[in-house]
């Protein structure tokens, strides 16, 4: 039987590219990572604060250079690495510039390639389905695209999201690659159990590449949002339900913009982006999502874990819609209420419960400072709440007088990883509003409504509730 070359060749390339992509992971990764450990010893040096500073401004700007090349050449799962660095009250200030573009930008999937997922995924032609069905896509992510499109005999338009062919497998040497760089660094340099973080990032991703379990999560937390509010919050898209399969999911279009685009879009309406009507709607925004995320975190446990800016539209009227279900988490009961008691902690400024409530949750710490239970309070604060530290702009999370220096975190549970994940999120977009403000402080009435159906509160312990829940809608509308 004649060989055939062209096969062979594609094999023998496929087989290549998960070691191909290991090794250009790895080169760049130790690049960036060793660029940063010789210029901390060349700047020690450097005794003019000033030119201190400016020495590593050129040094961030320098790494953000190749930290963006790394995420945009690589794609896929790098892209949702550079949507975890690019926050501007944790990256550098040249980091966020050059990442925060990144979102929603990885390469489309051509046109004929999509027509093929969703004929062979559906089982009827682009022209049996659709009336209409725009090719360009309106955003392409690392595991998916989506595009516009109206069915047959329909008014409405729909939004088509396809996955990309192939990434799945990439996804995963990605991910393989990141926890073996993990290991490393928490074992060289930073004391905090980076290791099972990756983990559970490695399982929730896996999730995504389901869209009939993203559909079943859209309408779960549709479902519970609708029901406790008279007026939900966000909006959640509406599913399509006779045409969702594993690679192919339709839902309902929603008209917005994205958040990244407001301060232009309050531009464009001739409103002031420093005066009190863009205050007025950002503060809206942010009042929303935090009352969204309370609930479902505290009250469900049941949660959408992705906010980076990207899957937020503002609509008219200044509401929020959320998108992309793909990352949910489901929190055991243990945690969701171990985490009420924590929120309870930091808004009440309790370093006591706050040390307990590490413990409850499984989170194991080691410090050899004087006052342990304050190093831990602060290490709650910046690990679980949004407020950003008095005369703080941007958390440095590996400087020698952080707290994660201070406090080593030997183990991470890694079902609490996409709690933290979510809070660290929020606080990006707050920071990139520019409101400083506490979700402790605002969930508190909703952690202790929890605390109390759980049978975890007393009636007497509840006597404050009312008082803080309507303490908590007067901040809400003072922002």
């Amino acid at each position: 039987m004649p060989i055939n070359f062209k096969e062979f060749q594609e094999n023998i390339s496929t087989g290549l590219r998960p070691w191909q992509r290991s090794f250009e992971f790895w080169a760049r990764a130790v690049d960036i990572y060793t660029g940063y450990k010789v210029f901390q010893v060349r700047v020690s040096f450097e005794k003019d604060v000033e030119k201190a500073e400016a020495m590593w401004e050129r040094q961030h700007e320098h790494a953000a250079d190749k930290v963006y090349s790394m995420c945009s050449d690589m794609g896929g799962f790098f892209l949702k690495i550079a949507q975890v660095l690019g926050k501007p009250d944790l990256a550098p200030a040249p980091w966020v510039r050059r990442l925060v573009t990144l979102c929603d930008q990885a390469p489309a999937t051509p046109s004929n390639m999509v027509q093929h997922v969703l004929e062979n995924e559906l089982g009827k032609s682009v022209d049996e389905i659709f009336e209409r069905f725009d090719s360009d896509p309106i955003g392409s992510a690392s595991i998916a695209q989506v595009h516009r499109a109206r069915l047959k005999g329909d008014k409405s338009d729909v939004v088509v999201k396809v996955q990309h062919p192939g990434v799945q497998d990439l996804m995963m040497t990605d991910l393989r690659n990141l926890k073996a760089f993990a290991l490393c660094v928490q074992k060289t340099d930073v004391n905090f159990d980076f290791f099972s973080v990756c983990k559970e990032m490695e399982k929730q991703i896996g999730y995504e590449f389901d869209f009939t379990r993203e559909a079943d999560a859209m309408d779960r937390i549709r479902t519970f949002l609708y029901k406790v509010n008279r007026k939900t919050p966000v909006k959640v898209p509406r599913v399509i339900r006779n045409a969702v399969t594993r690679r192919v999911l339709l839902m309902e279009y929603i008209d917005g913009v994205p958040i990244l685009n407001l301060g232009d879009e309050i531009m464009k309406r001739g409103i002031n982006p420093d005066g009190k009507m863009a205050a007025a709607a950002k503060q809206n925004i942010l009042k929303s999502l935090t009352l969204a995320y309370g609930q479902m975190i505290l009250k469900s446990g049941f949660f959408h874990a992705d906010p980076h800016p990207g899957n937020i539209l503002i609509c008219k009227g200044s509401e929020v819609a959320l998108l992309d279900y793909g990352q949910v988490k489901d929190l055991p009961n243990t945690l969701r209420l171990g985490y009420a008691n924590l929120v309870l902690a930091i808004a009440d400024k309790d370093h006591t419960r706050a040390s307990d409530g590490f413990r409850e949750l499984g989170i194991e710490t080691l410090t050899m400072c004087t006052d342990e239970k304050a190093e831990l309070f602060k290490l709650a604060q910046v690990m679980f709440d949004t407020k950003m530290p008095s005369g703080v702009k941007v958390l440095q999370p590996f400087s020698e007088d952080a707290s994660i220096k201070k406090v080593a975190v030997q183990g991470f549970p890694e079902e609490l990883f996409s709690v933290l994940r979510t809070v660290q999120l929020l606080r990006g977009l707050s920071v990139g509003l520019g409101i400083n403000y506490s979700c402790a402080e605002q969930w508190r009435p909703i952690a202790e409504e929890a605390l109390y159906l759980a049978g975890r509160l007393k009636e007497e312990d509840m006597k404050t509730r009312e008082r803080s829940k309507r303490g908590f809608f007067r901040r809400i509308l003072w922002w």
